[in-house]
């Protein structure tokens, strides 16, 4: 009933995507496909979900970047104040967002920074880090430090031991944090409302449109994120099924 409940909204995003509307979305008036064949005619639409798109693929990959990075450190190495730095990653987890993009927005001010797409992009960075070490470390923890002792008996440099065994065996993780960080860069509001400026992202798009009803090409283009979510999921599930098979006839 539970699951049943939480799929409502989204059955109803993709049925509403498919009215025939006028100024509103909200009274179903009919079938039509002109809202998937004209997805831009809603004006600033597109543009807010481009924005969303920029935000969140510059944010990941800077927060993937830095975040594993830091993550490889906490394991690997010992230095001063490393428990300390473990405390800060943590932190903006546990701050709630409207504590954390209204800091941000005063420090931007303070700064004399502008608010627009780069503080949104800098603000999504920040907190997306502290999700990539957790899920990066807790795979770097579990490497098994001979694999990479067997590269450097093998003379490889300490360059070729990260890029040919490390970095392999890593990848699964920081394929799982760069995906967390874009949904949840993508999904963010209030940090964004606090430092976007005069910059429209989808969510916010979503959230003044509201008021008036929001338009059923809005609801195309989240009726086509949550497909195309859909379609990933299947494909590495089918993917992961083949290469076990394969494996399995293998033994």
């Amino acid at each position: 009933m539970a699951l049943v409940f939480l799929m409502v909204p989204i059955i109803y995003t993709i049925v509403f995507s498919f009215n025939d509307s006028r100024r509103t979305n909200i009274v179903w008036r009919g079938f039509t496909l002109d809202n998937w064949l004209n997805v831009c005619s809603a004006q600033g639409v597109c543009q807010a979900f481009g924005n969303s798109i920029l935000i969140g693929v510059v944010a990941t990959v800077l927060a993937t970047t830095l975040g594993t990075m830091i993550a490889i450190a906490l394991v690997r190495y010992r230095f001063r104040f490393r428990s300390a730095t473990t405390l800060l990653l943590f932190l903006p987890m546990a701050t709630p967002e409207v504590v954390l993009g209204a800091g941000l927005a005063a420090q931007f001010l303070q700064a004399g920074v502008g608010k627009g797409i780069g503080t949104i992009i800098l603000a999504h960075t920040m907190f997306c880090i502290s999700f990539v070490v957790v899920t990066v470390r807790a795979r770097v923890a579990s490497l098994d430090p001979a694999l990479e002792e067997a590269g450097r008996d093998l003379y490889a440099s300490p360059r070729e031991v990260f890029w040919r065994i490390t970095f392999p065996l890593l990848l699964p993780g920081i394929t799982a944090a760069a995906l967390l960080s874009f949904a949840l860069s993508f999904d963010d509001f209030i940090i964004t409302n606090f430092n976007r400026g005069a910059d429209v992202t989808f969510p916010s798009y979503i959230y003044t449109a509201a008021a008036r009803g929001i338009p059923a090409e809005a609801n195309v283009i989240a009726s086509g994120v949550f497909l195309l979510a859909i379609a990933l999921v299947l494909i590495s599930q089918f993917s992961a099924a083949a290469r076990r098979r394969r494996l399995a006839k293998a033994d």
